[in-house]
């Protein structure tokens, strides 16, 4: 049975509904999640960054069926993401810190996109969402450059939340390749998509 996510309490008339993209509705069921392959490396800066936030990066239950999203539950993923959007200001690594890779929340009101990421997992969990579908995700933007993004797991497909952009994505209606994601069963884990070959950030191996 799925589980149910973003429900008002005393709300039982919310019905999950996708994001407001119809083509969700259309696509074929094999396109709507990822398909995952085997643990693959961890990004660099995810490593540093469970070193010093252990609680966060812990494992998970195995095979857990992803969440029914409700209307409510879709309506607070789509204002977290353009808050953060708006809220934080786009700055590199080496612009903040000196360094690459450094991944962190964006406390100072700036961050790269990996700390985006990072500051909406969190708050949607805070908001009741599971650690295990809330997974931070590697791409490669159609120049070749590396980016991150956070995908949400849900039982209507696989969607995207990015600092790019405040819609909220199936993931097929990007322009990116999709390259590994953290693992839904740990989230200290990482695991290639199978429709990517190619590794855009530093990595650690496992």
């Amino acid at each position: 049975m799925a589980r149910m996510i973003g429900a008002k309490a005393g709300a039982a008339a919310f019905f999950a509904v996708l994001v407001s993209s119809s083509s969700a509705f259309t696509a074929p069921a094999s396109a709507l999640s990822m398909t995952t392959g085997g643990v693959t490396s961890q990004p660099i800066g995810h490593y540093e960054f469970c070193q010093s936030h252990a609680s966060e990066c812990r494992a998970g239950a195995r095979a857990q069926a992803p969440a029914k999203v409700t209307e409510f539950g879709w309506e607070t993923v789509r204002q977290i993401n353009a808050r953060v959007n708006r809220d934080i200001t786009p700055m590199t690594d080496k612009e903040l810190y000196g360094k690459d890779e450094f991944w962190t929340y964006p406390d100072s009101g700036a961050g790269d996109c990996e700390d985006f990421v990072l500051l909406k997992r969190r708050m949607l969990m805070e908001k009741g969402f599971a650690a295990g579908d809330l997974l931070i995700t590697v791409v490669r933007k159609p120049d070749g450059e590396g980016h991150a993004v956070l995908t949400v797991r849900t039982t209507q497909g696989d969607f995207v939340l990015d600092n790019l952009n405040n819609d909220v994505k199936l993931w097929t209606e990007t322009s990116y390749r999709y390259l590994k994601r953290q693992a839904s069963f740990h989230a200290g884990r990482w695991v290639s998509i199978e429709n990517g070959d190619a590794v855009m950030v530093s990595s650690v191996g496992q």
